[in-house]
């Protein structure tokens, strides 16, 4: 076989060789430093439900306490039940039957809070 003078081979470039390679190895630490911050992220958000749902026990608590249904201090009643439920309670005041609460818990770093409000219907 002879080779034609005007016919050329393909030029690879040896500066291009393993590119690729250094490509998926960014790409594979970039995908692990997303899951690394978004995975303790999305994990504060049951987290979060279960403040507002300690809020929510803590009110109803309190305004049960408030309105002759149950024995007790409206607002201590209310801090045994959001302690029942893996909070503190912050805040708490009573206006006639009505009773509003603020609940916090932190999680790591995180400082979560949340408020409530419970009563007899208007």
């Amino acid at each position: 076989m002879t080779r034609r003078s005007g016919a050329r081979r393909p030029v690879t470039r040896r500066s291009e060789r393993g590119s690729g390679s250094v490509l998926v190895v960014a790409l594979l630490g970039a995908l692990v430093t997303l899951t690394a911050v978004l995975v303790p992220v999305l994990a504060l958000l049951p987290t979060h439900q279960s403040v507002q749902g300690a809020a929510d026990a803590a009110a109803l608590a309190a305004a049960d306490v408030a309105s002759g249904l149950m024995p007790g201090v409206p607002c201590e009643t209310a801090a045994r039940a959001a302690e029942l439920n893996g909070a503190r309670l912050a805040a708490c005041t009573v206006d006639g039957l009505i009773a509003t609460v603020a609940v916090a818990r932190t999680v790591g770093v995180f400082p979560l809070s949340s408020r409530a409000r419970a009563g007899p219907a208007p």
